[in-house]
């Protein structure tokens, strides 16, 4: 624990000594791996938090030492848990779940997201990034627990409100390591089969390698 700590603290230094402000111009991309929550919001009740990895690549251009426009493709899983029992059962009209007592159900909703965010880099040495915008996601595959959802019960596009804010560690000029938590919220209905409002809302606390290209 002592040598973890002790490495960590190494690279924060080594990072504000070798810290790089960004010029206009400067293109970074971003690969990245994280953890992820999500759940279902609607106006009969919210389901549970359920859990998932998220992973892809953003890239950023700077229009100024502060500011870049940043994008790039996330996969992600969303959806959320919910109890045969619960007042939000039978989400999707279309799917009809046994009624057994506390069964527990998931919607795995896996989407590819391209996010399209404001970032703004703030600090003496711009290392934190507090970034906005919205974010379009296209579905994948959806399924209940292990059962594929009908293709008629579930939208196969959303529209998201996305945000977060991260810190880069710059190991080198041209290679830094950035941590950085995001967080969804929906703006559009994924329920298809009925008039019943059902959006997805979550986060994702992530770590990636930016390269200065």
């Amino acid at each position: 624990m002592k040598k973890t700590l002790l490495t960590l603290i190494s690279l924060v230094s080594f990072g504000f000594a070798n810290s790089q402000i960004k010029e206009k111009g400067t293109f970074e991309m971003t690969p990245k791996i994280g953890f992820s929550r999500f759940s279902e919001v609607a106006d009969h009740g919210d389901t549970n938090q359920n859990s998932g990895v998220e992973f892809g690549v953003t890239t950023d251009y700077y229009f100024s030492d502060r500011w870049s426009l940043r994008s790039g493709l996330i996969f992600d899983k969303m959806g959320g848990e919910y109890s045969a029992t619960a007042p939000i059962d039978y989400i999707y009209d279309m799917y009809s779940p046994p009624q057994q007592q506390y069964q527990y159900y998931e919607d795995k909703l896996h989407y590819l997201s391209i996010p399209i965010n404001a970032n703004w880099h703030f600090g003496s040495t711009r290392k934190w990034n507090l970034n906005f915008g919205l974010s379009p996601s296209f579905l994948l595959d959806a399924k209940v627990n292990n059962t594929e959802m009908p293709k008629n019960s579930i939208e196969s596009f959303q529209l998201g409100l996305t945000f977060g804010i991260g810190y880069k560690i710059e190991i080198t000029q041209k290679f830094g390591i950035l941590v950085d938590f995001q967080g969804f919220a929906g703006m559009t209905n994924i329920n298809k089969s009925t008039p019943k409002q059902i959006a997805n809302s979550g986060s994702s606390f992530n770590i990636g390698g930016v390269f200065d290209l």
